[in-house]
């Protein structure tokens, strides 16, 4: 264990130092090579913060199946390649994906617009919404397609090609093009047959996956307003796609969201609510995006590397921006949309501000915090308030957490360490009074299981560090195991046998963390695989309760974390334990037995859903599992 921590903190190391992309003897004698730039170069809070635009629904009307009149929002949109300007004026624009669609610039003009991360879909809770999901990515990946992973694969090559194999550039021709998307609505309550199933994956010539039905997805909207979000999820090629720019926002509301004094929750609307997407960018001297591109052990897959760490922190597309704010409280609605980079944020004046919502929605009570720590894909619905903040006054966004998470190293403060810049202008108008909130904020019920399952986050070493990450032992073509009945409550039991914290993600469901406790891994694990073998497994792994194993009491969740969660952190040393009631968020305890269906669709129907890690590097890398609902 501590040999490949070792080499995988090597490896991180040293692909720093190796920065020439293109060498200067490969060029015109007038040419300078392109290199990576340098991060220490790029001037910080020179751009502005953008906030997303928002998509522009056609509005359809229908009758339900009940006779009623229906009323559904409409969208098409696209997915292509374009130049944007992420870094600050003066470099070169940057070549990204991004979605493409109708907004609103006026209140008498709707014109068309892309961008990266996407416009911001803006949904209404019991108004259902259809996307028609449009491919026209016809050019080659920029970054290196891996053939020996399990991906898409539209070209049906060998997931075991003759070497040698190429470097890259240009890397494995029939794997580079034509490129296959499937877009994912995180945290979503859908039908599988919208949920953007890894092998659902299509392509601009028409090519499709084994599971692909529809690119017309529909989502209810029946469940608890909250911070979702839209990302791609092709099979093996979601941390490039994602990397390239495919991800966006999706804010389900109510009408309890704002101003209505009877609700007596009065939250910051228009300009004072503002989505923010964290993500690591590493940039080439020409404003590309570069992604790593030779493998911890490229004699096995010559391009996968563990984790994926940039050197530049964007925020909705721009570097290091910069926000003036008024002096009164503003909502930030935060998204850790990285691949594999954890951050704990913190103000550097100290200051506190306050959580009100997490993954899926409101949580029971506000919380006062001074740090905030987000793997990758969760998110927080955060107060800060600048009312007692002087004109002139300069707030950094700071990042503490370590890479890879928890025990790598601690990021360069002056690069990674800085997320973005709040500035009180000098001219800035009075303060604004700051309406008290609640002290209860939303109802989450107990959830009590009907049954208990015991599951393992497994790694497997190679010379330089992992080769493949697992769930359970049991890679993705492994038939599927987890078969819940809908309506029914589970506790999964997750011991951790790796050094990293996993961000685990389910499909369909918020669930609950229950209570996280300290394990004797080692033992477990030596026990562990000589019941069922070294991984991966050719069978189901037999169960090795966790009881004789634990050290000391369950740890509970932190006050941040007791709301619903679609992605939670499982660290290492620890089994973590969550409460997952396959049924709609919303619907009352009372009403919930197993055997009874109260989603607005059948679950069971079409090809089903997956839970994964979301470090996006392992989700590509046999860490993720299909899971069928019955």
């Amino acid at each position: 264990m501590f040999l490949s921590f070792f080499m995988r903190h090597a490896f991180h190391r040293k692909k720093y130092i190796n920065i020439t992309i293109t060498e200067a003897n490969d060029l015109p004698k007038d040419s300078k090579p392109i290199i990576k730039l340098d991060p220490a170069c790029i001037p910080k809070y020179r751009n502005q913060l953008a906030k997303p635009p928002v998509f522009e629904p056609v509005i359809v009307h229908g009758m339900d199946e009940y006779g009623e009149c229906r009323k559904e929002h409409l969208y098409h949109i696209d997915i292509s390649e374009f130049n944007q300007q992420v870094l600050p004026k003066g470099f070169p624009k940057t070549k990204v994906w991004g979605y493409g669609g109708l907004i609103r610039e006026s209140k008498n003009k709707v014109r068309y617009y892309r961008s990266s991360p996407g416009s911001t879909f803006e949904a209404v809770q019991g108004i259902p919404v259809k996307v028609n999901w449009i491919c026209k990515l016809n050019s080659n990946h920029p970054f290196p397609v891996d053939p020996t992973l399990h991906w898409a694969n539209p070209n049906d090559m060998s997931m075991e090609p003759p070497m040698p194999w190429p470097s890259f550039p240009p890397g494995f021709h029939k794997a580079q093009k034509p490129v296959p998307v499937v877009t994912h609505l995180h945290g979503g309550e859908t039908s599988s047959l919208s949920d953007g199933y890894p092998e659902a994956w299509f392509t601009y010539d028409g090519q499709h996956g084994p599971e692909y039905i529809t690119s017309l997805y529909t989502y209810p909207n029946e469940q608890e307003p909250t911070t979702l979000w839209y990302h791609d999820h092709a099979m093996g090629i979601t941390r490039l796609n994602v990397y390239a720019g495919l991800a966006g926002f999706y804010l389900l509301r109510d009408s309890n969201d704002f101003c209505d004094i009877t609700d007596k929750l009065i939250l910051p609307e228009g300009d004072k609510e503002i989505p923010i997407v964290i993500q690591d960018r590493t940039f080439l001297t020409n404003g590309s995006l570069f992604y790593d591109n030779v493998g911890v052990n490229p004699e096995i897959h010559p391009y996968w590397v563990p984790e994926f760490f940039g050197d530049v922190i964007m925020v909705n597309g721009k570097v290091w921006p910069n926000l003036k704010v008024d002096r009164c409280r503003y909502r930030f609605r935060a998204l850790n949309g990285s691949n594999a980079r954890f951050y704990n944020l913190k103000l550097s004046n100290g200051m506190k501000f306050i959580q009100i919502g997490s993954d899926g929605g409101f949580l029971s009570a506000p919380v006062t915090l001074t740090s905030l720590l987000l793997a990758p894909a969760e998110r927080a619905d955060i107060l800060i308030d600048f009312s007692e903040i002087n004109p002139g006054t300069k707030i950094i966004l700071l990042n503490d957490a370590n890479v890879p998470y928890p025990d790598g190293d601690s990021p360069d403060p002056d690069t990674v360490g800085q997320i973005m810049q709040f500035t009180i202008p000098e001219n800035a108008p009075a303060p604004v009074k700051t309406p008290k909130l609640p002290e209860c904020l939303n109802h989450i019920p107990d959830l009590h299981p009907d049954v208990r399952r015991v599951f393992t986050l497994n790694e497997l070493a190679g010379p330089n560090g992992p080769t493949e990450v697992l769930l359970n032992g049991l890679k993705w073509s492994y038939p599927v195991t987890e078969k819940p009945v809908v309506g029914s409550t589970q506790e999964w039991e997750i011991v951790n046998l790796t050094m990293d914290t996993h961000p685990i993600h389910l499909h369909l469901v918020q669930f609950r963390l229950f209570n996280r406790q300290d394990m004797n891994v080692e033992d477990y694990q030596k026990d562990w695989e000589s019941c069922n073998g070294t991984p991966p497994l050719l069978h189901p792994p037999k169960v090795v309760p966790v009881e004789p194993y634990l050290i000391g009491c369950p740890i509970p969740p932190e006050e941040n974390e007791a709301g619903w969660k679609d992605t939670v952190r499982m660290n290492p040393g620890q089994v973590t334990r969550i409460r997952i009631r396959f049924a709609p968020q919303n619907a009352p305890q009372c009403w919930v037995r197993p055997g009874d269906n109260l989603f607005p669709f059948d679950p069971s129907i079409g090809p089903g859903y997956v839970w994964h890690c979301h470090i996006l590097d392992h989700e590509d890398n046999e860490m993720m599992r299909p899971y069928k609902v019955e």
